[in-house]
């Protein structure tokens, strides 16, 4: 039986530890069911972005007659456009035939499955199973799935998910109508794309608000926005069963508080309700490795699962599902894995950002609002918007303007960042600047007593921030000058907006 130093599941962010085991001469093989390159580059962030950019530069355009700017209603290129992302996509070809050149790497083409602790088949619909072979240490990086709703003859009728639709069921052009179930940042962008584009659409999410998870001021700012760029926003709502109607899909819609039902009614439906962990392919139990509730790989703060030496990162241990995130853990499990010579290093998620590119672009990082009032600490918040600096009301913005987007600041009484909320434009470049910051300063010893025999400091918000002095305040911002006018003026100057909020008793 063939037998590899390590096995790496997974082409995405999988490939990051995998490159990094080359280099140490081990024998190596990686096993990808679908195109080279993960989710990001096929079918994720990257293509997405490719066309979230167009529809950004059309609501540029229509905003534009504020400052005194008028275009004529813009021509959409689609072939152009779709011809710009399926070039990007074709790079995973690029990517196939390096690795297939490589010394000491095996690549195996299919679904791989565990048959034993320490052993796996590759499966494909043309070949079969592969012979077993066995692993020294594994990786699994094979990500996640859209999740599919239970909707009522929702298969017969048809759908589009991200797979397909970056896929065989790409669109030759834009829909005329498109219903959109889930309200979360992948649904939010293709309701920019297609609606920039004249595509009339519907946005249906179960909760009480788009975007649950941001804070209530940016779900109401976003949901107003949604309405005033001409798409049907319906949250609350449950979709529970699809039927076709002369050509047209439409789904029934059931309120969750009970009440009247809806219907949308659209050329195509696009799922975008959350994703499922992809550890069932693996047959992950008959290796014994631990999955949680939802059937994601149980990891702990190395990304080791409760087999050791099995690890797992990425969307499949449930995680933060972002790119960047992956890449970060990649980064420390590699390091711990081929650098004896140095400390292990923690996965740390205490400032894990994230932006969702839609119109108005919103950017996250650290905990919201109602986060900190749970922990019962005395801290401070401050608004800062658009159009209170210069170079907001050169953009066009007014206070009175329902578009006058804003950076939400929460601090805590030693000026430590607990959390940042941004929606407006460039939300995802402003947000950057404090994630550095609350990275700053994890230099603190970690033991009881520091090296002068100083009692270790009570964290404020247990499991957020190491006890520092140093770490993460906005010191530096305060002790810094900033470009005027620039929007780095929004962040900078939220600091002067900090008011208390004491804790509830």
């Amino acid at each position: 039986m063939k037998t590899y130093d390590l096995v790496v599941v997974g082409s995405g962010s999988g490939l990051m530890v995998l490159e990094a085991a080359l280099e140490q001469d081990l024998s190596c093989a990686l096993v990808e069911k679908d195109p080279l390159g993960g989710t990001c580059l096929n079918r994720g962030c990257i293509p997405s972005k490719v066309l979230v950019y167009p529809a950004d530069v059309i609501r540029e355009a229509e905003h534009a007659a504020r400052i005194g700017v008028h275009f004529t209603p813009p021509e959409i290129d689609w072939p152009t456009i779709a011809k710009r992302m399926w070039t990007y996509i074709g790079s995973n070809k690029q990517i196939e035939t390096s690795l297939n050149e490589v010394e000491n790497l095996t690549l195996y083409r299919g679904t791989g499955v565990f048959t034993g602790s320490d052993t796996m088949q590759v499966a494909d619909e043309k070949n079969g199973r592969t012979e077993p072979f066995t692993g020294r240490m594994f990786v699994l990086a094979p990500g996640a799935q859209t999740r599919v709703p239970p909707i009522r003859d929702l298969e017969a009728v048809g759908f589009v998910s991200s797979e397909s639709f970056f896929g065989p069921q790409f669109p030759e052009k834009p829909w005329n109508s498109l219903t959109i179930v889930g309200g979360g940042a992948i649904g939010l962008e293709f309701a920019h794309i297609f609606s920039a584009q004249g595509t009339r659409v519907t946005i249906v999410e179960m909760a009480d608000r788009l975007v649950p998870l941001e804070e209530p001021e940016i779900s109401a700012m976003l949901e107003e926005q949604m309405r005033e760029h001409g798409i049907r926003v319906l949250t609350g709502y449950k979709a529970v069963a699809a039927r076709l109607e002369q050509g047209l899909k439409t789904l029934v819609l059931e309120p969750t508080a009970g009440g009247a039902a809806e219907n949308a009614t659209s050329e195509e439906i696009l799922l975008a309700a959350g994703v499922r962990s992809n550890a069932d392919l693996l047959q992950v139990d008959k290796a014994g490795i631990a999955t949680d509730a939802r059937g994601y790989i149980v990891t702990n703060e190395y990304l080791e699962t409760n087999r050791k030496h099995i690890w797992a990162l990425g969307d499949v241990n449930g995680k933060f599902q972002f790119r960047h995130k992956a890449n970060y853990e990649a980064e420390v499990l590699a390091h711990n894995l081929f650098r004896p010579d140095l400390s292990r290093r923690k996965a740390q998620y205490d400032a894990v950002p994230w932006a969702i590119f839609t119109s108005p672009q919103i950017a996250h990082a650290g905990l919201g609002e109602e986060q900190v009032k749970a922990s019962h600490v005395r801290y401070k918040v401050g608004v800062n918007h658009y159009a209170d600096i210069a170079k907001g009301y050169a953009m066009g913005y007014r206070s009175r303007d329902n578009d006058n987007g804003f950076v939400k600041l929460i601090v805590d009484e030693n000026m430590k960042i607990l959390g940042v909320h941004i929606i407006g434009p460039e939300a995802a470049v402003l947000i950057q600047s404090f994630v550095y910051l609350m990275n700053a300063g994890y230099t603190c010893p970690d033991q009881q007593t520091r090296s002068g025999g100083e009692k270790k400091r009570k964290r404020a918000v247990p499991g957020l921030f190491p006890p520092c002095p140093e770490a993460g305040t906005l010191d530096p911002v305060s002790r810094s000058m900033v470009i005027h006018p620039s929007l780095s003026e929004l962040t900078a100057w939220v600091i002067d907006e900090l008011e208390w909020v004491e804790p509830d008793s």
